[in-house]
């Protein structure tokens, strides 16, 4: 996984862009990793890990109507959250280019109505979001993982078709 984030810092870099992340069940993991290469600091904003879901609305400016009716593992929650982190970690009055997002279920139990392992990654960039559904299985550990690998590569797959 190293090399895809050190190939992303190294474009986000060459375009003079910027990145924050919103983490629920990664846990902070995917800042982790796009933090990891030399260099990351000059595009990584940092990350906000909302486990909670009342912290979803306080922080991430996540609609209470949709938490009520949705739960917090939903493509509109992940939407919210992507396009809300970047305000959140605004720096001179701008806010970030590009918000990640991530919220699933990674397990033991079903959460929400929603079975272990559904995963919904947003990536906001400009004015679109766009959401990544996942079905994955395994454990905790192997569903946490794939989710930073999956948000990863659809970063770089959303950066490359905007060449």
């Amino acid at each position: 996984m190293s090399d895809l984030a050190a190939d992303l810092i190294a474009t986000l870099t060459e375009r003079g862009l910027t990145v924050a992340v919103a983490e629920s069940l990664t846990g902070g993991l995917l800042v982790a990793e796009l933090i990891r290469p030399a260099g990351a600091s000059a595009v990584v904003r940092g990350g906000i890990v909302a486990y909670n879901t009342e912290l979803k609305a306080s922080l991430l400016a996540v609609d209470v109507s949709v938490l009520a009716v949705h739960g917090p593992v939903h493509p509109d929650v992940a939407r919210q959250m992507a396009a809300g982190v970047r305000s959140a970690l605004t720096v001179d009055g701008l806010p970030a280019d590009i918000g990640i997002a991530t919220t699933g279920v990674a397990g033991p139990d079903p959460q929400g109505g929603q079975p272990v392992g559904t995963v919904f990654v947003a990536i906001a960039i400009g004015i679109e979001i766009h959401v990544l559904e996942l079905a994955l299985e395994g454990d905790r550990e192997a569903i946490r993982s794939a989710v930073v690998y999956e948000s990863l590569l659809e970063l770089t797959r959303l950066l490359t078709i905007s060449d």
